[in-house]
């Protein structure tokens, strides 16, 4: 769909629902929708349909549980067209709490399950990103030759600047012992994992490879697509040398809404979905490539046959229906949302530069040869006395996120006779109403 007049206002529309001048209300530019995004009227207006219409347990065979497991099915099917998958390769994932990936084998070891990131109720890309760490772990261990033999500590890849929901649980895994992690810098100079660097990590025991598909702070699209091709060729080899498949995945939070997705370019094994980045409810989903047949996913919970027994337990109807929604928006809409935002992204670091002059102003998602999200600016004011919460908790209009660092042209923190203002404006839909 191209990008249209109608689309930009619909956009603007709904984002104004939650921070616009109403009666009795002021001013209040949203600029934060890489944390969270405001529920979409249509997916709101799912979910209460689902409350109210589809109320009964779908594993129950009467009208009212068939009525609610037929919505769940519309809603996978929703968010496969928006992945270019199949609804088959959707797993829906809960806002329970879900235990980590290191539990299974701490009890087998006589050890206390550790009360790390991953035993708090977990965030939505924490539960599927657990399942994948999980899941690569386990494999890793039972597709040993025989009984007996050992090809030692599962070993993972990510990126040094992946989200907590993969960096705390490997960090946890490895304190215990249960797991060698390596994480990848950055290029100073493109701000992306660079596939060979991602490649030259890899070991025998590696048994998973996790990068996220867009960088959340500045921006940067990770090179998913290439990697994904170089391990596929790289596991050909593997295989015949006896060695594990390497799993690939992809947390997909930031990109989808800003972008196109789609699983078959990608090509990678898993990919996580989280709707609340996207106007969905607070829930989210797993991509598997074929699950349990031609990529394996283990469940790291028991109970109940819910989702082909991969993630057990009660599905949450109305959630589930207000993300199929949030799905159906963004496969309507993504081209139009995205020809907005960065038109607007645009406009605003032209009218940032012009304000306070290129010495004063850093940009620090322009990397050279580099994609990067449309609706994402990560920028420095140079000044001496500027501390960037003291700033943004003075401002009266902008609700944005500070960063704890800045990326100079040489990779490091910059020098400067004062401090640096890290101002995440994260989501610029709203600067063309100012």
């Amino acid at each position: 769909m191209a990008a249209g007049k109608g689309g930009r206002r619909e956009l603007n529309r709904r984002v104004l629902l939650l921070w616009g001048r109403g009666e009795g209300a002021d001013w209040r530019v949203y600029l934060d929708h890489n944390a969270t995004t405001p529920l979409a009227p249509e997916a709101a207006q799912a979910v209460q349909d689902a409350m109210l219409q589809a109320w009964g347990n779908p594993s129950s065979s009467h009208p009212a549980g068939r009525k609610a497991k037929e919505l769940i099915g519309c809603a996978r099917e929703s968010l496969a067209r928006m992945v270019g998958g199949r609804p088959e390769d959707i797993v829906f994932t809960s806002g329970g709490t879900e235990v980590g990936a290191a539990a299974e084998e701490s009890k087998d070891k006589g050890r206390r399950p550790f009360s790390g990131p991953s035993f708090s109720p977990l965030p939505f890309s924490l539960q599927a990103n657990n399942m994948v760490i999980h899941t690569a772990r386990r494999h890793f261990r039972e597709s040993q030759a025989r009984p007996g033999d050992s090809r030692g500590t599962p070993h993972i890849v990510t990126s040094s600047v992946e989200h907590d929901s993969i960096r705390l649980p490997l960090e946890q895994l490895v304190k215990e012992s249960l797991a060698e992690a390596t994480f990848v810098a950055v290029s100073p100079r493109s701000g992306r994992a660079e596939v060979d660097d991602i490649l030259a990590a890899i070991r025998p025991t590696t048994c998973l490879v996790s990068i996220m598909l867009a960088n959340n702070e500045t921006g940067v699209i990770m090179p998913v697509t290439e990697l994904s091709q170089r391990i596929h060729a790289l596991n050909q080899w593997r295989v015949a040398e006896g060695l594990p498949r390497i799993l690939v995945h992809t947390d997909a939070a930031q990109m989808i809404g800003k972008g196109r997705v789609d699983v078959q370019e990608l090509g990678v094994d898993y990919l996580t979905i989280v709707g609340h980045k996207f106007y969905g409810p607070r829930i989210g989903a797993l991509y598997v490539r074929g699950p349990g047949t031609t990529t394996p996913l283990l469940p790291m919970l028991f109970g109940g046959g819910q989702e082909r027994s991969f993630r057990p337990g009660t599905e949450n109807t109305p959630m589930i229906a207000g993300l199929g929604q949030a799905a159906e928006l963004v496969s309507k809409n993504w081209e139009a949302y995205k020809a907005h935002m960065q038109d607007v992204r645009d406009y605003l670091e032209a009218r940032l530069e012009a304000s306070f002059g290129k010495q004063r102003i850093h940009l620090n998602s322009h990397f050279m040869g580099s994609k990067r999200l449309c609706n994402t600016s990560n920028f420095s004011i140079l000044g001496p006395g500027l501390q960037g919460q003291r700033v943004l908790s003075r401002c009266k209009t902008l609700l944005a996120s500070v960063g704890a660092a800045c990326h100079s042209e040489k990779g490091d923190r910059g020098q400067s006779s004062g401090c640096q203002l890290h101002v995440l404006l994260k989501g610029t839909e709203l600067l063309g109403q100012l």
